[in-house]
């Protein structure tokens, strides 16, 4: 999000927050978060990209909530109507082709209507569709959680999306020969998946809550929350959304602030020590171990700013309008343990991947004919658990690398906690409380965490490796 986002956002939220009726505070978060979407997409050199990556977006939305709702929980009149409002604010946008240029929601000029009024019948007969399958099986649910799945893989390899991009040319008239992965920039797509595969997860476990279509579309791509989380859950998000709370001054003051502290920390703190932050572009320039260092350190700090300081943003907003967005970050970097720090950096993240792939990963081990040994399956389930984790940022080696780096850094630390506890009874009871040795496992959490980030910041694994070995004065 620019300045402008944030402030014409901050604007939209408290007029939203501040209205008295609640009906219509529904329809002004659903009405600003489709619009937002369209708005916030960054161009792409494929045509059109940039209206129909959001279109798509909703669609799945709409797909989701189709395979997942629960009938007889809602008017369907008023669903219809709802649908009815999102393709005529679908619509609404592609009008806007019309205007003269600047005038366009999208970085560029929207297709034609006949196209979008195509493309949304086509989505419509798909409702249609899912709608059938429903009343015979869950076959929907599961191809929908294979279709996100497949878009996330392809968006997240750059040799998937270049074929992509090449393929998308083709049907638009441009040139293949000049395709390549960042065509494909969907902004959003990794939070927005999470939050479908949560839904159609839960949904099978029968713990999904009945959400109307507003509300449910209202969740996945509340505006605030859509380009860097947090990932909210369904049944917390949709209780703020029910509740008829209005904002008061105090809700201004401390929205506001947080808002402020999160532009602080993003577009001044961040953007200043991305001037020197290990990049690819420097790694190889800088001899010196020292100097080395520093660029890892600055790395390590513009990342956490950068990140936490858009979660300010967005809990900042979100509380303006009413949504209290749960917290992301508790200072990650003064934990004493990886686990304590899994624990407090995107938080919400983690929860996810702990809720959804560990535990029922490692219940699959228990209960498995071919019985496992205890440590077995810790290790197993950790480290699958965080290389996903590093795959979610990006289907690349050095991704994959840092994901099994902490799964390692966790799985160590479980078996220290371990042998500690088998050996309590010998060991003194002022070892736990002890200053010094607190204040040197922050130390060595905090140099454990750094150097993972090496593999983080850096796109080949060679480069890395010539990093780390620089970084040790080999």
């Amino acid at each position: 999000m620019s300045l402008i986002h944030v402030s014409v956002f901050s604007l939209v939220a408290t007029l939203i927050g501040t209205s008295r009726n609640s009906r219509w505070r529904g329809w002004g978060l659903l009405t600003g978060s489709v619009l937002a979407i369209y708005w916030l997409q960054p161009a792409t050199p494929v045509r059109h990209f940039d209206f129909w990556l959001p279109t798509i977006a909703l669609a799945l939305t709409i797909f989701v909530w189709v395979a997942t709702h629960r009938k007889r929980s809602f008017d369907i009149r008023s669903e219809i109507f709802t649908a009815l409002v999102i393709a005529a604010l679908v619509l609404g946008v592609g009008f806007t082709r019309y205007l003269t240029i600047g005038w366009h929601l999208t970085q560029t000029r929207p297709p034609s209507t006949l196209n979008i009024l195509v493309a949304l019948i086509g989505f419509g007969l798909i409702s249609f569709l899912l709608l059938r399958i429903r009343r015979e099986s869950r076959l929907g649910l599961w191809l929908l959680a294979f279709l996100i799945l497949g878009l996330f893989i392809i968006i997240k390899s750059d040799q998937l999306a270049t074929w992509a991009s090449r393929a998308a040319r083709v049907w638009t008239g441009q040139f293949p020969e000049l395709a390549s992965s960042a065509d494909v920039s969907w902004l959003g797509f990794s939070y927005l998946a999470l939050r479908l595969l949560h839904t159609l997860r839960d949904q099978t476990t029968g713990r999904l809550p009945a959400l109307s279509l507003q509300e449910y579309v209202t969740y996945v791509i509340f505006f605030p929350a859509l380009t860097a989380g947090p990932i909210d859950r369904a049944d917390r998000f949709v209780r703020d959304l029910r509740a008829a709370r209005r904002i008061t001054a105090v809700h201004v003051v401390e929205g506001g602030t947080r808002i402020v502290f999160g532009l602080f920390k993003k577009f001044v703190l961040a953007d200043s020590l991305a001037i020197i932050a290990l990049n690819s572009a420097n790694a190889l320039q800088v001899k010196s171990s020292l100097w080395l260092w520093i660029l890892l350190y600055a790395y390590a700090a513009q990342i956490y700013l950068d990140f936490s300081g858009y979660t300010d943003v967005a809990v900042g907003i979100g509380r303006l309008a009413g949504i209290e967005l749960p917290e992301n970050f508790d200072r990650p970097y003064l934990k004493p343990n990886i686990v304590a720090f899994w624990n407090s950096w995107h938080i919400t993240m983690a929860k996810w991947f702990r809720a959804y792939f560990f535990n029922p990963l490692t219940r699959f081990f228990l209960r498995s004919k071919h019985k496992l040994s205890p440590w077995m399956v810790i290790f197993l389930a950790q480290l699958s658990t965080m290389a996903l984790i590093g795959l979610w940022h990006g289907v690349t080696w050095n991704f994959l690398v840092w994901g099994i780096w902490h799964g390692l850094g966790l799985y160590i630390h479980n078996r220290w906690v371990a042998f500690l506890k088998a050996r309590s009874h010998v060991l003194p009871p002022s070892l736990y409380s002890n200053r010094g040795l607190k204040a040197a496992s922050v130390l060595l959490t905090f140099h454990f965490v750094t150097i993972g980030w090496v593999w983080f910041a850096l796109p080949e694994i060679g480069l890395s490796m010539t990093v780390l070995g620089r970084l040790f004065g080999m």
